[in-house]
């Protein structure tokens, strides 16, 4: 059986834990009974699923896409022994979209929220011998007010839309933590005072305990620092340049993260109890020198203009859905998008696995992350979000690669901003509420139009026309070139501002457009455009660039799209990641990019 087996936590490692992923009892509860009949005690459930794969998922075992909104897990464990004078934690990697998790019988804790991390301490429900854990999850298939992204409401997919993911979709995993742990950690990195910024909680009694923070780069030694621990919050600022030019990126052998030199700095941190001289918890991370902002309509990234130039990514799968089939697959899509010319991608409708960001981190790789969108407004949508959103920004801050918050796309969940001013309301607070949490971001406030207050102006226009639709291909290259004939652009029928909103100067950049439909093989779908031959989508793709670069105002871009997805055919790669053409003749268009510059 194929399970994911990776150490799943890649920002605070420990060595000691327990893959719960594999073979799992599993039992569709269609009517609503199981709460009731308590099956979270000595129940049999009729089959067995592969986790972490949605029952919808061929890699589950089941594959099933049929609606069913109650279903239920179950599987034995033993803790190891040497845990037995610790406290032991179930995570839980995502759950889509409610979960209730038991423990030998007992209710040991509940989420809500189908695309973050969450945990419980269940030491207490333990019996040291043959353990059991039931998992009900609760995903209403067709409630449109609950952040679902691209999961569709309707049993088949269609259009934009995809296949649902219920239940677990992300690693589970058991860790041992001694009663004084860390349990949160921040990684501020301050570019400009080469200062990093650390920053986390120790839980438990912390008397006559300290920690000792060290930090390398490459097998080098940096520093070695020890702080008394006299609150359960620490924060300590360690600089790392010294006033040493030879350490910042403006050398080539600098020590700043960027996606043509990813370098990364290793952390570890121990929590030792001075009177026993014994470490208590050790943890291991790590952290990229960086620093994103815009000025003068540009991005920046440590302080220099930089070009972004990136591929919409759904983040499915043939096989696993939201779930990639193994880690190798994360780090593939990301060397086979940079092999193409892209230096980064926007994570669309989906919060992704962190592995995905580990490897973004590691090779160099710009990410904006998003989320799942409701398709509805209300006031309970509106809660909802906003709290996945404060789970997002803790559970991802520390990674390098992410440059961008994009918490709302092309008005999804606020199909009436344009004029409702709740509705801008609800744009503007989780604009300011992401910059609150995470000072050191952009954030865009409805990437496509009608944008509120934004740190960049993102727009989506997919009106380049077939080939042979010159006409509409010179008012397509037309509406890019200029700042005032972007902003006067109505690409699908929407103002690029709502009303009372306009333009303050933020970088303008194109995150959506082209789309090209390619079929190859035996799949049917659909594209924006559509061509028969390899030689007609390089060509096609060219055309489409041309008309991007030309612009003396668009300062980057999102290309649609990575991969195709199910009814989609408009990706670079087919679903199974397969090259549609040379992919050095992309590298070769996108790095028109540089000539253009020149030329302008």
């Amino acid at each position: 059986m194929t399970y994911r087996q990776e150490y799943p936590r890649p920002q605070l490692v420990r060595k000691e834990w327990l893959n719960l992923n594999g073979e799992w009892d599993f039992a569709f509860d269609r009517e609503n009974v199981g709460l009731k009949e308590k099956w979270y005690k000595n129940s049999n459930f009729d089959l067995k699923i592969n986790v972490p794969f949605a029952y919808q998922s061929k890699l589950s075992g089941i594959h099933d896409p049929s609606f069913c909104d109650h279903v239920w897990y179950k599987r034995e464990f033993t803790v190891p022994e040497e845990w037995n004078d610790k406290q032991v934690i179930l995570h839980f990697g995502a759950v889509d979209y409610r979960a209730w998790v038991y423990v030998n019988s007992q209710l040991v804790g509940t989420h809500e929220g189908g695309h973050t991390s969450f945990s419980f301490d269940i030491t207490d429900a333990l019996t040291w011998g043959k353990e059991e854990i039931v998992v009900h999850v609760e995903d209403p298939s067709t409630d449109e007010t609950i952040p679902r992204g691209k999961q569709f409401w309707e049993e088949k997919s269609a259009a934009i839309w995809y296949t649902r993911t219920t239940g677990i979709w992300q690693t589970v995993w058991l860790e041992p933590v001694h009663e004084t742990n860390i349990s949160k950690l921040r990684l501020t990195p301050d570019l400009d005072a080469g200062d990093i910024i650390i920053e986390f909680d120790v839980n438990g009694k912390y008397a006559e305990t300290e920690a000792e923070i060290e930090i390398s780069f490459k097998d080098q030694h940096v520093v070695t620092d020890t702080i008394q621990i006299t609150a359960p919050y620490t924060k300590r600022a360690i600089n790392l340049y010294q006033q040493k030019i030879f350490r910042t990126a403006f050398h080539h052998n600098g020590w700043n993260w960027t996606p043509e030199t990813p370098n990364l700095f290793d952390l570890k941190v121990k929590l030792i109890n001075k009177g026993k001289d014994v470490v208590i918890d050790a943890i291991d991370a790590y952290f990229g020198m960086r620093k994103i902002h815009t000025e003068n309509g540009m991005v920046y990234l440590n302080n220099r203009p930089y070009y972004q130039k990136l591929v919409l990514d759904q983040g499915y799968w043939p096989e696993g859905l939201l779930t990639a089939p193994t880690d190798e697959d994360f780090k593939k899509d990301i060397e086979l998008t940079k092999e193409m010319g892209f230096n980064g991608c926007r994570k669309h409708q989906k919060v992704e696995d962190p592995r995905f960001l580990y490897w973004a981190d590691k090779l160099g790789f710009l990410v904006w992350g998003e989320c799942a969108a409701s398709p509805y407004y209300s006031e309970t949508a509106a809660a909802r979000l906003t709290k996945e959103w404060v789970e997002i920004v803790e559970r991802d801050y520390n990674h390098p690669s992410i440059v961008t918050w994009v918490p709302v796309n092309e008005s999804w969940g606020v199909p009436s901003i344009s004029s409702n001013k709740q509705q801008q309301n609800h744009s503007l607070a989780l604009y300011h509420l992401i910059h609150s949490l995470d000072a050191t971001r952009l954030v865009i406030s409805n990437d496509g139009w009608e944008l509120t207050k934004t740190d960049i102006c993102a727009i989506h226009n997919y009106n380049h026309g077939r080939k042979e639709e010159s006409a509409k291909y010179e008012y397509y290259k037309e509406s890019l070139a200029t700042k005032d004939q972007i902003l006067k652009s109505q690409p699908a029928h929407r103002g690029i501002y709502a009303n009372g909103f306009s333009h303050e100067g933020e970088p303008i950049l194109l995150t959506e457009f082209g789309g090209i439909g390619f079929k190859v093989g035996e799949d049917a779908g659909w594209g924006y455009t559509s061509v028969k031959t390899e030689e007609e989508f390089v060509e096609d793709y060219r055309r489409i660039m041309e008309a991007v670069y030309a612009s003396k105002i668009l300062h980057g871009y999102c290309y649609t799209q990575l991969t195709d997805v199910e009814q989609e055919i408009n990706g670079l790669l087919t679903y199974n990641r397969e090259p549609k053409c040379d992919l050095k003749k992309i590298r070769e268009i996108n790095d028109m990019w540089h000539l253009s510059i020149i030329e302008q």
